[in-house]
């Protein structure tokens, strides 16, 4: 449930009181530790049995709390692949049918077991070349554990139909049971305030007064965060180069003119955790090249201050490689504010279809050109496109409706 870790526990935070609004009651059992910071303040039961061991995530724990505990729900939805976790919940439940019929008890008591991937059987995880042991790992622990996991599932949840096609490339034998889209949704937001506005500001005061692009995820290499400087440097040259023989050759003409260029062209704030690892310090560089005081580094952003970052930003932008569903998408296009996103972002079809935002190649000449048809754009048609945002945002991605889809699968 560390929400460093990416948009699946959001997702639950998202989901579980909109689902108990509709009689769907839940717990959460996850292997954080007990005592961590980021607990104790849901207003859902969370059951943390770690702290889990290794690469696996194993916990002794986990397999007893389960034959104990399983009985008294109709449904378990195992979030995340790979792990220990979902070893565990297929085998509990093996182990438990096995009880009920040497005692000769109800099979319906037995609950239904539905996984929801949150995109970990995308074929991008096999064929990215980083990725190569990892992919030779992957295959040998699906044909040994994983597809049983998969296969003997009562339903496999996907969070759009780009997600649900793309699990079919992956791995054989893929057989699941039922192939069930129930969307995913966010929370409406909450309304923007100078409280807000203010929280955010002083994570990162020297953007007050300068427009800006957000980004705001984890720092990691496959979220494109490399080509988004790269594509930002090439705007900045591009644009230099427009006003350059406007100026006369003295160089403090030129210099101050420059400098209105850079002032009036929109900042990046680059806002998530993973700074400090190897890929961050790569960032970091790239943003030490490019000229003084346009790019940000408020740190993971949570809160006020992350609302305060959507409401305040021209455009929100992800050139991922891969992005399952990209719940930060959705949340600025809940702000009224566009996205510029890859088309490896698995909601790209409904973005674009919508007009709220705008998409490209997850290259870096796609890259490039996202801003640069972002910056080419008017004031009343980046206005329009901020209006089309909130729009697909109530139309295609509002909590309620994603709640209603999942209880009706698990039904």
């Amino acid at each position: 449930m560390d929400p460093s870790h990416g948009g699946p526990s959001q997702g639950i935070r998202n989901s579980i009181p909109e689902l108990e609004k509709i009689q769907v009651h839940n717990e959460v059992v996850c292997l954080d530790s007990p005592e961590a910071f980021f607990l104790g303040k849901d207003s859902f039961p969370v059951h943390a049995l770690g702290p889990s061991k290794g690469h696996w995530s194993y916990s002794l724990k986990l397999l007893p709390w389960l034959l104990e505990n399983i009985g008294r729900f109709d449904a378990i939805i195992v979030h995340g692949i790979w792990l220990y976790h979902s070893y565990a919940v297929t085998n509990a439940l093996i182990t438990y049918k096995k009880m009920h019929a040497q005692h000769k008890l109800n099979e319906n008591k037995v609950p239904k077991l539905f996984i929801m991937p949150h995109g970990m059987l995308d074929p991008y995880f096999q064929k990215a070349s980083s990725r190569r042991l990892k992919a030779i790992r992957n295959w040998v622990y699906w044909k040994f554990i994983e597809k049983k996991t998969i296969n003997t599932a009562d339903g496999i949840l996907f969070t759009c139909m780009e997600e649900l096609q793309l699990a079919r490339l992956t791995f054989s034998p893929y057989k699941p049971k039922k192939e069930l889209n129930i969307g995913y949704g966010i929370a409406e937001p909450p309304a923007c305030s100078a409280a807000i506005q203010n929280a955010f500001l002083e994570c990162c005061p020297e953007i007050k007064g300068r427009p800006y692009i957000l980004f705001l995820s984890r720092i990691n290499e496959k979220k494109g965060v490399d080509l988004l400087l790269r594509a930002y440097s090439a705007l900045l040259r591009k644009n230099a180069e427009v006003i350059a023989p406007l100026t006369n050759k003295r160089s403090a003409t030129r210099e101050l003119s420059l400098g209105v260029l850079l002032y009036e062209l929109p900042v990046l704030v680059i806002a998530g955790p993973g700074l400090e690892s190897t890929y961050g310090q790569t960032v970091k560089q790239l943003a030490a090249e490019l000229p003084a005081s346009t790019v940000f580094f408020p740190g993971m952003l949570t809160g006020a201050a992350k609302w305060g970052a959507f409401y305040g930003c021209e455009a929100f932008v992800l050139p991922s490689h891969q992005e399952n569903f990209g719940i930060a998408v959705v949340e600025a296009l809940a702000c009224g504010k566009p996205a510029l996103i890859s088309n490896q972002v698995n909601i790209w079809r409904e973005i674009e279809a919508s007009g709220g935002g705008l998409v490209e190649d997850d290259t870096l000449p796609g890259t490039q050109r996202l801003l640069e048809r972002w910056h080419a754009l008017t004031e009343p048609e980046k206005l329009a496109m901020s209006v089309q945002a909130q729009a697909a945002y109530q139309d295609r991605f509002a909590v309620r409706s994603a709640a209603e889809k999942m209880a009706a699968a698990l039904q």
